[in-house]
């Protein structure tokens, strides 16, 4: 009998492919990075070969290095980077460019036109979201306009749209299966997240024909199976793909946070706090985001959300542009070795800023030096800011739901930093809650397929999988953390309005 679940975890600047047993443990993982495209200044695109052929090696590694009899594979997971945005041609399975990544800023003025067409409310309502260029109905809108034979492709019905899970379960199943599951659609701008379908009246404002669109679908279902023939996965033929969901709310079931009112950050390459609403959405005075977080059968439940755009990729700046370190832990010791950032404030809007000022045109700033500083205080700076942009969204989060947090659930890769885990509690004034296993987006994405092919019979049964590694409480008098926060907003507003 099946006993492990598969989960292709396609994030932005690498593809995992991990294996969970029934109690939520890895049992194996592979990872294989690929490259980051940066055509122009706020351009980000990704060959969605690479995505393609980098996840296919990383499921084959993953397996065979595991040792695992793929007949012991019960089904196969999906969780990905969203609102990256592929085109691509149904006949030949060749994209028509490349993706468009979420962090992208081309669209930016499109966006603008939108605004002065009066249609912020609209969409607001509609779809839970705000324009902005972070989304990918503007992307989509991009690639129609101007990459050359796209929107004769699109009229002549041979165009197929798809964030990253749709690119994935399309070719996975030989091209049969053209589907999006709700989480991903939601961050789409064209979808009404109240009655789960596109909108058409969205679709024709921005000239995207609907027939390039894929089917919305819960998160927990079998969409079809590993087809044939498939390049180096052949052993995996017939194996259902069952589950698909958005990095972020994939870490918010992966978390265990079940009930309207629990909340969960993962800091990977930007900053997500998501809290569970239940089966109600809120809509935000705060400027942050709602959208379905996942479906089950007949039921959705929804979010809240706010997302920074940078903060591990600050450190990856730190390491790989600036070579003021040479490793994520080396940014971590030097911050450890300061009392202070002495002064300083970074604020990291490499890509302007999100929840909850958005703020297309903010740029990266660093205010408050004085000849005393070094890459220590750096360091710490950086931690620092990617704290204070979680508080930001807390703050935000708290005053649209009125739930005051005692809790706060982490994840990502970032979270392994104990340094920035105490400024987060002290910032946040309440307890940061890490778990034992910080793989939280693909053991989302394992648990909605394991429960779609009952693996896992519900989700109580999943809850008591998870185990806490550490809590951090807030240490700083609160009269030194007003004035630290104080300060950064100050900064914040150093950085707003810079490129516009």
């Amino acid at each position: 009998m099946a006993k492990y679940i598969l989960a292709l975890d396609q994030g932005t600047t690498s593809s995992r492919a991990i294996i969970f047993d029934k109690k939520g443990n890895i049992v194996s993982k592979a990872q294989n990075e690929f490259e980051q495209i940066y055509p122009q200044a706020g351009w980000v695109e990704h060959d969605p070969l690479s995505i393609l052929y980098s996840q296919f090696q990383a499921v084959s590694s993953c397996v065979m290095q595991g040792g695992i009899n793929p007949c012991d594979i019960a089904g196969i997971g999906i969780t990905n980077q969203r609102e990256t945005t592929i085109l691509w041609d149904r006949q030949t399975g060749k994209p028509v460019y490349n993706a468009i990544v979420w962090q992208c800023r081309r669209t930016a003025e499109l966006c603008e036109e939108l605004k002065a067409q009066g249609l912020e409310e609209y969409i607001k309502d509609k779809t839970g979201l705000l324009i902005d260029a972070y989304f990918s109905g503007t992307k989509i809108k991009w690639i129609l306009d101007n990459v050359a034979g796209a929107r004769d492709l699109a009229e002549q019905g041979r165009l197929l749209f798809g964030t990253v899970e749709t690119w994935l379960i399309w070719n996975l199943t030989g091209g049969s299966v053209h589907v999006t599951d709700y989480s991903n659609a939601s961050r789409t701008m064209l979808f009404d997240v109240d009655n789960l379908c596109w909108d058409k009246y969205l679709c024709e404002k921005l000239g995207i024909p609907m027939s390039i669109l894929p089917e919305p679908v819960p998160s927990s279902k079998v969409y079809g199976r590993v087809a044939k023939g498939i390049l180096g996965l052949e052993f995996l033929e017939g194996v259902p793909i069952c589950g698909a969901i958005g990095d972020q709310p994939a870490a918010l079931f992966g978390q265990g946070c079940f009930e309207p009112g629990q909340a969960k950050n993962t800091y990977g390459t930007g900053c997500f706090l998501l809290m569970n609403t239940g089966n109600k959405r809120v809509k935000s005075k705060n400027n942050l985001l709602t959208g379905v977080a996942w479906g089950i059968g007949n039921k959705v439940e929804y979010a809240i959300e706010g997302s920074a755009f940078n903060a591990g990729s600050v450190i990856k700046w730190l390491r790989d542009e600036l070579h003021m370190i040479d490793t994520a832990k080396r940014c971590d010791e030097l911050a450890e070795s300061v009392p202070d950032s002495n002064g300083i404030y970074f604020v990291p809007a490499f890509t302007g800023l999100g929840a909850p000022y958005w703020d297309m045109y903010a740029r990266g700033t660093l205010v408050g030096l004085t000849r005393g500083v070094n890459r220590a205080h750096i360091a710490r700076s950086v931690l620092e800011a990617i704290a204070y942009q979680v508080t930001d969204l807390l703050e935000a989060m708290k005053s649209d739901s009125g739930i005051d947090f005692t809790e706060l659930r982490v994840d990502g890769g970032a979270s392994v930093s104990n340094i920035m885990m105490q400024i987060q509690a002290d910032m946040i004034r309440c307890s940061v809650n890490r778990p034992k296993n910080v793989e939280t987006t693909a053991l989302g994405a394992a648990y909605l397929a394991g429960l779609a092919v009952g693996l896992w019979k519900d989700i109580d049964e999943i809850k008591n999988n998870r185990e806490v590694a550490r809590v951090f409480e807030a240490e700083m008098d609160i009269e030194r953390r007003n004035a630290l926060y104080a300060d950064w907003k100050r900064a914040v507003e150093c950085s707003m309005g810079w490129a516009k």
